[in-house]
């Protein structure tokens, strides 16, 4: 007499992303709507810091968005091996934030678009970054006039070519930072140092970065990535500070390879 038996197929749990999206200096989170609406097999959480009262709320705000997606319904954190994986992607300040994130533990891997390791500078590092005396001028002159310092907070965003080609026009609305919001983010930038800490990050980065950036220079994006143990650099030509603004497609079809690859 034959008997059948019946065996079990386990198939690989696929298991869901969320991305954590973390803007720029004084941007609307809206920059990156067209490359969200690109990624509908994600899931996806902004953190608005627009409004942050102090350099230590704005870093709590972060922390605690990243603490809540990894939890699941506010109960205690699953396996790593069984949640849903955090990818934070950072643009410029957002980029220090999500470098901060990933340094203390948090997130699964980082894309970081037109972002270093430490903004602020010596003499002897400007082409690496900004000095400490420029963005102690903007915090003053942001007491004074705020629309005048992201004007010219603008300009620095494209390079010569671009700016007369209405590049820009894809950038969304300016004034949707408070002046708090605007000066936290400052006093961030003058004093977050990651670049001591990068060897502890082990999760895999893509970073974006453009060759002709005059906010995060392009040698500082070699310097992060020398300085990440699994780090993969997308080097845009010609661009300046938004890599990814009238190519999202693109940038899209590179970071869903590399984060299946991973």
């Amino acid at each position: 007499m034959m008997t059948s038996e019946i065996h079990e197929v386990k198939t690989p749990k696929v298991r869901s992303t969320t991305i954590m999206w973390l803007t720029g200096w004084s941007m609307s989170d809206e920059i990156f709507d067209p490359m969200r609406e690109l990624l509908p097999d994600f899931h996806h959480i902004s953190v608005d810091y627009s409004e942050a009262g102090s350099p230590e709320e704005m870093l709590l705000l972060t922390e605690t968005a990243a603490e809540n997606i990894l939890s699941l319904n506010g109960l205690a954190p699953q396996t790593k091996e069984d949640r849903s994986r955090l990818l934070i992607c950072g643009w410029s300040l957002g980029g220090l934030l999500a470098l901060r994130l990933a340094a203390k533990g948090y997130g699964d891997g980082l894309v970081l678009f037109a972002a270093n390791a430490r903004f602020t500078r010596t003499k002897e590092e400007t082409g690496l970054g900004w000095s400490v005396a420029a963005i102690r001028q903007m915090i003053i002159e942001l007491k004074q006039n705020p629309q005048d310092v992201e004007t010219k907070f603008r300009q620095n965003l494209f390079t010569e070519a671009k700016i007369g080609t209405g590049h820009g026009r894809n950038l969304p609305y300016s004034g949707c930072w408070t002046t708090a919001g605007l000066i936290s983010g400052l006093q961030i930038l003058r004093s977050e140092e990651v670049l001591s800490k990068l060897p502890m990050i082990d999760c895999p980065v893509l970073v974006v970065h453009g060759t002709e950036d005059k906010i995060c220079p392009y040698n500082a994006a070699l310097e992060l990535v020398a300085g990440l143990p699994q780090a993969e650099l997308l080097t845009i030509p010609y661009c300046g500070h938004v890599p990814f603004l009238d190519r999202e497609a693109a940038t899209v079809d590179t970071l869903r390879r590399w984060w299946h690859e991973h």
